[in-house]
């Protein structure tokens, strides 16, 4: 157990060097950020970007508290805590499976159903993210790709509000998605850690979703006041659908690790505001740097309780065999 906490934590470390220090454009965009910290007309939207990580992950924290305490009595700071555990380990492993260890770590008891918990706040996210990137999608494709295709835009609309109330469906009839997965025999394994959907009230499934939402739009507001600190000047409204648009495409892509992210989020993001005439460094640079600020960082800030957390872990271990 400390090998494999000491194994995390190496490649951990070893990722954050190489994404940010090794890795020549997020070296250069690192470097970029941080002279407009210091100086130049984008130290206050940088500043400003920089406040809202804590809040972020705060409200990512809040949102844990709101489903872990349906399971067992948790303090905030107890939440706060899993959260960025969850998020170093998560860094290293493929689709950030280790987010799930590292808030059912954090429990007493009730695991098992900790996994369900911790699935469906990440599904809250994700329907926030796809209802929001949808329509952000939705506007391109009906601005430079079908605007002389009324039919083929009405069908896309009518595809994307169908989507979205797809995704809407398990999130408050999750009795039917296990149903679903006891249908799929592949998928039936995953019943039994999902059992406790159903089990959360519809008023707390309306604060998670709301927090999410507002979760989702720090995590825009950032990208917006990153890429006007690096001098983008897209309009609002399409720039509000760029962002948008590039997060589903990232969400949608699997990933192997955090690291992994980068690539998919910087080429949906170029592409996107190229459409709407906006250079690629800007963009590519502010895309990186919000990496940095929401993800590298709390990374490594992680770590410490990561190994406060081993530290616990052997002393309660050392206990049982004094008093024995």
């Amino acid at each position: 157990m400390v090998a494999g906490k000491l194994l995390v934590t190496l490649l951990t470390l070893g990722l954050l060097y190489h994404s940010v220090f090794a890795a020549p454009d997020t070296a250069a965009a690192w470097r970029a950020l941080l002279a407009s910290a210091l100086t130049g007309a984008g130290r206050g939207p940088v500043l400003l970007a920089l406040a809202l990580v804590p809040v972020n992950w705060g409200l990512e924290a809040w949102k844990w508290w709101r489903l872990a305490r349906h399971l067992e009595p948790v303090s905030f700071r107890r939440s706060f805590r899993a959260v960025l555990v969850g998020l170093t380990l998560g860094f290293v492993t493929p689709n950030r499976v280790g987010d799930y260890a590292g808030r059912i770590i954090e429990l007493k008891s009730r695991r098992l159903d900790a996994l369900g918990a911790v699935f469906l706040g990440r599904y809250c996210q994700l329907v926030v993210t796809v209802v929001a990137g949808s329509m952000g999608l939705l506007y391109f494709l009906l601005v430079f790709y079908l605007r002389n295709y009324p039919a083929s835009g009405l069908g896309v609309t009518v595809a994307a509000l169908a989507l979205n109330a797809a995704v809407l469906l398990p999130l408050y009839r999750s009795q039917l998605l296990l149903t679903a997965l006891a249908l799929i025999k592949p998928l039936r394994r995953f019943q039994p850690y999902l059992a406790v959907m159903p089990t959360y009230p519809a008023r707390t499934l309306h604060a998670v979703l709301a927090l999410s939402g507002l979760r989702y739009l720090v995590f825009a507001g950032q990208f917006g006041l990153l890429l006007l600190a690096y001098g983008g000047q897209a309009p609002f409204g399409p720039g509000a659908a760029a962002i948008a648009g590039t997060f589903l495409l990232k969400s949608l892509v699997p990933s192997l690790n955090a690291l992994a992210d980068v690539g998919v989020r910087e080429l949906s993001a170029t592409h996107l505001f190229g459409l709407l005439g906006q250079p690629a460094l800007p963009v590519l640079s502010a895309s990186l740097s919000l990496w940095v600020l929401n993800i590298a960082l709390p990374s490594a800030s992680g770590l410490l309780f990561v190994l406060r957390l081993k530290v616990f872990r052997k002393k309660k271990a050392v206990k049982p065999l004094v008093a024995s």
